[in-house]
């Protein structure tokens, strides 16, 4: 249960404050998520079955609200990373192609245009941000 609470209970629940604010102040909003490559290629997540569920379960949670909250101005979205370029993933994985791992600004880049006055129109959608890999 721990990838489940730590993954898709989290962003539902932060999902769901985001909303309620957004909905009192009248101003719309942005909520971007983070799912997982995993999410939306599910095969590849064989012996990681509860992570890539949880993220799928975030990916599931962000179209659906996107729908559910786009009349209210609420644009929802998730970006999809692949393996990305850490200290922990380097050190987890020494023989990897680090090049080919997107880079944390890269992906952090992806979800500052989600987020921002710019994107008027992008909602319910996961964005992949896989690099070369």
């Amino acid at each position: 249960m721990g990838q489940i609470e730590t993954n898709l209970v989290s962003a539902y629940l932060c999902c769901r404050a985001a909303v309620t604010a957004f909905r009192k102040a009248g101003s719309g909003g942005r909520i971007i998520n983070v799912a997982a490559r995993h999410a939306l290629e599910p095969r590849g997540g064989a012996n990681l079955t509860a992570y890539t569920a949880a993220k799928a379960g975030v990916a599931a949670l962000s179209v659906a609200l996107g729908e559910e909250v786009a009349k209210d101005g609420i644009l929802v979205n998730a970006v999809a990373p692949s393996i990305m370029d850490t200290p922990a993933n380097r050190k987890s994985m020494p023989n990897a192609d680090y090049a080919a791992w997107p880079k944390v600004e890269q992906v952090a880049a992806t979800i500052v245009f989600l987020a921002s006055p710019e994107n008027a129109v992008t909602r319910s959608g996961i964005v992949p941000v896989y690099g070369k890999f």
